[in-house]
């Protein structure tokens, strides 16, 4: 459907979080080679009932609507309308089916109108965002099966092996920017759904649209099937996928070597995102591929942005300059990708600002506590964050968190376990004695249910003092006397769409960890301090394309200090060079798509 289109002329225009009907100038026609039925069954092409009557005419729509033209303005309203009525009509019904409703109304509309579904979604991403994204995409992966109903994106199967070359030109865009793959076999907390998490990579590349302005023509949302081990998605009648045992080792490898090798035969600027792939896989491709294609992994990298960005901020909210973060004492709970991925960065801030590492305090714990040197069979990648056996008194190999919370008093502490509720009362009545005037509490682990503790009870248990972060959603808290208990929400949709938009309008050949720096150290920076003070670490989503604009002119400078930048469209590598602060930002925002109809002539 995508390669049926070119622009003439186009005018990506800044959106924001309000309906700005005037924002957008009209943009230039697009030629189209479809007539009739064909346009109106095209989601990028259709307009519904909005197609002025001109248009009509010269596409071969009359009598094919309703003879009354819609405007824009309109249609929006009609749908608003739509789904407030859904809400009103939902009330006091089960808090899954509520969202799996509004899912599906808003996956309707997506389905049969992407220009209106992205203006949506734009003008309402605080309410909209939590709905195609974090948390209710993990209730629609675990139902994924039984909710299809349009092919969304591309899969790639282990009986594909040898195909995959010829494959990728069956993706019928001429030009992709950005690609999000999974293999499900970690999808957010809920482990290994198939398959089904095709979900993650369609709600990632929605907020990549609306967050970054990245042209939904060019994006490609990519299952990588391998088998499942999941036993009951084998046994389910629905289950779409491969009913077989995942593939392990080479021939794994070999499957996701020759997928990479054929998005890049075809697409060389492409840029690759990969998510939510079980812990080995997710660091063995990173290390694989990060150095010979344009690609980063979200749950390692993008995570450990968002963290350090709320690490930072809480040593703000301690009145304290940023250079006192390598005084800081973290505990890190989960040493999966994430948690693993959060203390590299930290490391790595820690090594920019004294020098050395050896600054660091930071503790990191698993399933079966604190990890030292004493550990038997110790997970390589956790080998550089163990602490020597017996270096706090009363410490050793295994102490659970609340004995490490209670010896070590932690700045902070960090929770990526996956583990729903595992910061009990007593966990977090300890951190009142924490060294910090103002302890922070981050439970980052998604979905809702999967979070180490709620606000609620951080604040109840933990004091009214703390900073608090999770991965999902939370209600701020109410602590009487007119005081609120502001919850974070510690997510990474603050850091991808800014990595991945700086990336492609730098033309980087690859992604750094200075550039994966840069941006960690933008988002950290954007809060004022009388806001970081008040326990507010990240701005409000509805702020998000400002905030992805500024991410992203950092990702892009940081590029170019490094060398790698090699320049993108009419813009070339000398041109960013010569670009001050304030130009990259504009320069950002300026190559952001915007949702607006285009006029439409047909070509033979």
């Amino acid at each position: 459907m995508l390669n049926l289109a070119r622009r003439i002329s186009s005018s990506s225009r800044f959106g924001g979080g309000s309906r700005r009907w005037l924002s957008a100038s009209i943009p230039g026609p697009c030629i189209i080679h479809k007539r009739g039925a064909d346009v109106l069954h095209d989601p990028w092409f259709n307009k519904d009932t909005g197609f002025p009557l001109t248009e009509r005419d010269r596409l071969g729509l009359r009598g094919l609507l309703p003879p009354r033209v819609i405007s824009f303005e309109q249609q929006y309203a009609r749908f608003m309308d739509s789904y407030q009525s859904l809400e009103k009509n939902t009330r006091g019904q089960p808090e899954g089916s509520v969202s799996l409703a509004k899912w599906r109304i808003l996956n309707r509309l997506h389905d049969r109108n992407e220009t209106l579904y992205y203006r949506v979604l734009i003008d309402n991403i605080k309410n909209f965002a939590p709905i195609i994204y974090t948390p209710t995409v993990g209730l629609v992966c675990q139902n994924y099966s039984g909710l299809f109903r349009r092919p969304r994106g591309m899969y790639f199967s282990a009986k594909d092996k040898g195909e995959m070359m010829s494959m990728i030109y069956n993706w019928p865009a001429q030009k992709v920017d950005m690609i999000v793959l999974t293999d499900g076999s970690r999808i957010l907390g809920l482990g290994d759904l198939g398959v089904q998490g095709i979900g993650i990579p369609i709600g990632k590349l929605d907020m990549y649209v609306a967050a970054a302005g990245i042209n939904p023509q060019r994006i490609l949302p990519v299952m990588l099937d391998v088998g499942t081990n999941n036993q009951k998605l084998l046994k389910d009648p629905l289950y779409l996928g491969l009913r077989q045992p995942r593939l392990e080792g080479e021939e794994y490898l070999e499957i996701v070597d020759e997928f990479m090798e054929a998005v890049y035969t075809r697409w060389p600027k492409a840029i690759v995102q990969f998510e939510d792939f079980q812990m080995k896989w997710a660091f063995e491709t990173l290390q694989r591929y990060r150095k010979r294609f344009c690609m980063f992994n979200d749950d390692i990298q993008g995570t450990a942005g968002v963290a350090l960005a709320g690490l930072l901020g809480t040593v703000r909210a301690q009145g304290l300059p940023l250079t006192d973060f390598v005084k800081q004492k973290i505990v890190v709970v989960g040493a999966g990708s994430a948690g693993l991925g959060v203390l590299a960065q930290a490391v790595q801030a820690v090594t920019r600002m004294a020098g050395n590492s050896d600054a660091a305090q930071f503790y990191l714990l698993d399933k079966d506590g604190l990890v030292t040197k004493a550990r038997k069979n110790l997970d390589p990648a956790a080998a550089p964050f163990a602490r020597n056996p017996g270096e706090i008194d009363g410490l050793g190999e295994g102490a659970t968190i609340l004995e490490v919370v209670k010896k070590v008093k932690p700045h902070a502490l960090v929770g990526l376990s996956g583990v729903g509720g595992i910061f009990s009362e007593e966990i977090l009545k300890a951190m009142r004695d924490s060294d910090s005037p103002k302890p922070s509490i981050f439970a980052m682990s998604n979905p809702t249910m999967n979070a180490e503790c709620t606000a609620a009870d951080a604040f109840k248990h933990a004091g009214e003092n703390i900073v608090f972060a999770s991965g999902s959603p939370f209600p701020n808290v109410d602590l009487g006397n007119g005081k609120v208990g502001h919850v974070n929400q510690a997510n990474n949709m603050y850091l991808f769409p800014g990595i991945g938009l700086g990336t492609l309008v730098s033309g980087a050949r690859f992604i750094s960890d200075g550039m994966l720096q840069a941006a960690a150290e933008c988002l950290a920076s954007y809060m004022t301090d009388e806001e970081v003070q008040g326990g507010i670490l990240y701005p409000s989503i509805d702020c998000i394309r400002d905030i992805t604009a500024e991410v992203g002119a950092a990702v892009l400078r940081a590029a170019v200090s490094e060398g790698v930048a090699e320049g993108h469209g009419d813009v070339d590598q000398k041109e960013l060079t010569h670009m001050s602060k304030e130009e990259t930002v504009e320069h950002v925002r300026k190559n952001m798509w915007f949702p607006v109809y285009s006029p439409l002539v047909h070509e033979k």
